[in-house]
């Protein structure tokens, strides 16, 4: 008997083996794989990152299969049962699951980060009397407007300020009391790279009873991250960036510990459901009530909503089959070489460096004074980065080499 597992693996398999001999364990860099270079220098994966060959070929599988029609099924790889339109969606939450240490009961699918941080904040009852949040301006720009729209409605939200680039743990610590319902930081920060000691930060939370969301979108697949070593409760984030996805389609993390315990269902959908049953047409069973039904006690069972991205779980399903080929691990070192160089020359340009040493984030930030002739360098040159506010975030990824940060370093010289 086929299963629906070896039927996703030999898919799988299939769009790593269209990557030619040996595709299954590439090493790094692999060009191979990505045609980004063709067009640009990319230095800028944590923006969003280039879609790889396989995972094109995963999507162009999906959407060959939406074309014939739900019948037609057996020539792409796929069960026969015509209800299964979700494809890999199953697959790729166990893989997503696998990569954070989790296990998938505590895994449900979201939109996007941010779509996961505000049902977590819903989840928990937020804004209420009586109760704060606390948070720091290194987190993202669009959690601190959250975070500040709930404090024009009356919510004490206290928003801890960096020092020098960083946030001091001490600083942290004094803004979180008893009457502290959430901590919500970005595990990396999209501005500079900063990295909390996100077990600390749990660790002083839980002291006061407080929960802890972290925003791992720079941080899930470029480096290494145990959510049960952390300790943290909630996180989240898309799959557009290191998971090497696509926009439409992320992830929430909500620990065993609190789910059932300290949450409310933010939202119903029929993607929380474990059984449903009408009671009200012909042959139907007799009830009380017009339908009956039962919840999963799960995070899907929490916070799932409404229909999800299947062409983006499909490149998913052979993006983290990928992410696990390669090992993060692997991928964290590689990218840390480019980094360490960039740490070491960029400054010596006049660029004055903004990450603080200890991070180990997939991306490295410099202040920049005239960001608008950088800028027309690099487009020159084409070197693709992020520049914003009067600094450079630069983010390499696998495709990338040293001859990328000497293009980098090249342009920005001249």
């Amino acid at each position: 008997m086929v299963t629906r597992r070896k039927l996703f693996q030999n898919s799988s398999m299939m769009a790593l083996s269209a990557l030619g001999s040996g595709a299954a364990r590439p090493t790094l860099p692999d060009k191979a794989n990505f045609r980004v270079q063709e067009f640009e220098t990319c230095l800028n994966a944590g923006r969003w990152h280039p879609l790889s060959n396989g995972a094109r070929k995963a999507a162009d599988l999906y959407q060959e299969y939406k074309q014939r029609g739900i019948w037609d099924r057996g020539s792409l790889g796929s069960p026969s049962n015509p209800n299964a339109h979700g494809g890999s969606q199953a697959e790729t939450k166990q893989l997503f699951a696998k990569l954070i240490g989790a296990s998938v009961d505590e895994i449900a699918f979201v939109q996007s980060t941010t779509a996961g941080e505000n049902l977590v904040v819903q989840a928990l009852g937020l804004p209420a009397d009586g109760v704060n949040i606390v948070t720091d301006g290194l987190h993202f720009e669009g959690s601190l407007y959250l975070y500040d729209a709930l404090r024009q409605k009356g919510m004490d939200v206290r928003v801890v300020k960096p020092r020098n680039w960083r946030l001091e743990m001490a600083d942290l610590e004094r803004a979180i009391d008893k009457q502290t319902r959430l901590v919500a930081i970005s595990l990396v920060s999209y501005i500079n790279g900063f990295e909390h000691d996100l077990r600390r930060v749990c660790e002083v939370a839980h002291a006061k009873g407080a929960l802890v969301y972290a925003d791992i979108v720079q941080a899930a697949g470029a480096m290494p991250f145990d959510v049960g070593a952390s300790g943290v409760d909630f996180c989240a984030t898309a799959s557009y960036k290191w998971l090497m996805g696509d926009f439409g389609l992320g992830f929430l993390y909500a620990s065993k510990g609190v789910l059932g315990r300290r949450l409310r269902r933010p939202v119903h959908s029929y993607r929380q459901l474990r059984s449903f049953s009408n009671h009200m047409f012909p042959y139907d069973s007799p009830a009380p009530s017009p339908v009956t039904w039962a919840q999963h006690e799960t995070a899907a069972g929490y916070f799932e909503q409404g229909t999800l991205a299947n062409s983006v779980s499909e490149t998913l399903a052979y993006s983290l089959q990928y992410l696990e080929t390669l090992g993060v691990e692997t991928i964290h070192k590689h990218s840390q070489s480019m980094i360490q160089q960039m740490r070491r020359e960029v400054p010596r340009l006049g660029h004055a460096l903004i990450t603080p040493e200890e991070s180990r984030g997939p991306l490295v930030a410099f202040q920049l004074k005239d960001p608008m002739a950088i800028e027309a360098k690099l487009k020159k040159a084409k070197v693709d980065v992020t520049i914003s506010d009067h600094r450079m975030r630069v983010s390499p990824s696998v495709y990338n080499d040293q001859a990328d940060i000497d293009r980098l370093l090249q342009a920005l010289s001249s």
